[in-house]
C-alpha cells in the first residue's frame, strides 16, 4: 500500500505518559501482576516498559481471546513465555474455566510469598482485563476494609485468605509504530476515532496475502463490501462503513482463527 500509516493512526504522547505514571504508582502496592495480552498479536499488544515497572514481582501472562487466535501459534507463544520463565495461560476471558486457571496461578504465586499478596490486572485497552476482573470477583470475593498504608481511593477485594485484588484495571498505553499500528487497530486496542478503517483493513489484507501465499479465503474490502450490500445512493460502494463492519467481523471470528504475529517472526517493514 502507498498510504502512510502515521497519518492513518494517531496517538497522544501525553496520554501515554499519564497512564504509565499511574501504573507506576499502582505497582508500588502490588506483589503479583496479571498481564493480559491479546493472543492474536502478543508482540504488539505488550508494553516493553512494563518489564521495567514490574521488576521482580510475580508475573502471570494471560493470552486472551484464545478462541479467535490460531491454536498452533498460541501454543508457540505459550512455549516462548515458558522459556522466559513466565507463567502463561491461554484464556477466553468470559469462560469460567479460564478464570479458574488464572486464579490457580495467582494462588501458586502467592504461596511463594509470606503475608498478604496484592494483585493487579494490566493490559492495553480492550485486551480483556475487565472481563477477567469480573470473572474473578464473581467467585464470591468480598470487599476489604480501608487500612493504613493502602490507597483509600482504590477498592480491594479478597480472593483468598492471603490474596487481594485491586478492582481497577491497569491501562497500558504504548507508543505504537510500524505494523503495530494497524494490528492494534484491527484487534480493537486503538479507539475508532484514531485510525482510518479503510487503511487498516487494506494493510491487514495485504499482510494476509503475503503470509498465506494465496491460501486465504478472507475477502478484501471491496469484495466484502459488495457481499454485504454496502452501497450508497447512485451505486457507489460505501468503503468507509464497510471497513468498520470488516473489523467488527474480524473480531467476531467471521474470518476464522487468525493470529497476526508468531514469536519467531520479525515485523514486516512495508514501504510507504
Amino acid at each position: 500500500m502507498n498510504a502512510d500509516l502515521n497519518k492513518a493512526v494517531g496517538w497522544y504522547p501525553g496520554h501515554m505518559v499519564r497512564a504509565m505514571r499511574r501504573m507506576a504508582e499502582y505497582l508500588k502496592l502490588i506483589d503479583i501482576v496479571i498481564e493480559v495480552i491479546d493472543a492474536r498479536a502478543p508482540r504488539s499488544d505488550a508494553n516493553p516498559i512494563l518489564d521495567q515497572l514490574i521488576g521482580n514481582r510475580a508475573r502471570i501472562v494471560v493470552l486472551s481471546r484464545d478462541d479467535l487466535a490460531d491454536p498452533a501459534t498460541t501454543k508457540a507463544w505459550l512455549s516462548y513465555y515458558g522459556s522466559k520463565h513466565f507463567r502463561a495461560i491461554a484464556s477466553e476471558a468470559r469462560a469460567q474455566q479460564s478464570v479458574s486457571r488464572i486464579l490457580g496461578e495467582v494462588k501458586t504465586a502467592a504461596k511463594e510469598r509470606t503475608g498478604m499478596s496484592r494483585v493487579i490486572v494490566v493490559g492495553l485497552p480492550n485486551s480483556g482485563k475487565s472481563s477477567i476482573i469480573n470473572g474473578l470477583l464473581k467467585r464470591g470475593a468480598a470487599r476489604t476494609e480501608d487500612r493504613a498504608g493502602v490507597t483509600r481511593q482504590l477498592q480491594w477485594f479478597r480472593l483468598a485468605t492471603n490474596i487481594e485484588l485491586m478492582d481497577t484495571p491497569g491501562i497500558l498505553v504504548p507508543k505504537i509504530v510500524g505494523e503495530a499500528q494497524w494490528k492494534l487497530s484491527m484487534i480493537g486496542a486503538v479507539p475508532r476515532e484514531r485510525y482510518d478503517p479503510e487503511e487498516v483493513v487494506g494493510h491487514f489484507h495485504d499482510w494476509l496475502v503475503r503470509h498465506r501465499a494465496g491460501r486465504t479465503q478472507v475477502p478484501d474490502l471491496e469484495t466484502f463490501a459488495a457481499a454485504r450490500g454496502a452501497v450508497r445512493r447512485g451505486g457507489e460502494i460505501d468503503l468507509h462503513n464497510a471497513a468498520q463492519s470488516y473489523i467488527k467481523a474480524f473480531n467476531e471470528g467471521t474470518f476464522g482463527r487468525i493470529s497476526l504475529e508468531a514469536p519467531d517472526e520479525r515485523e514486516d517493514h512495508e514501504t510507504t
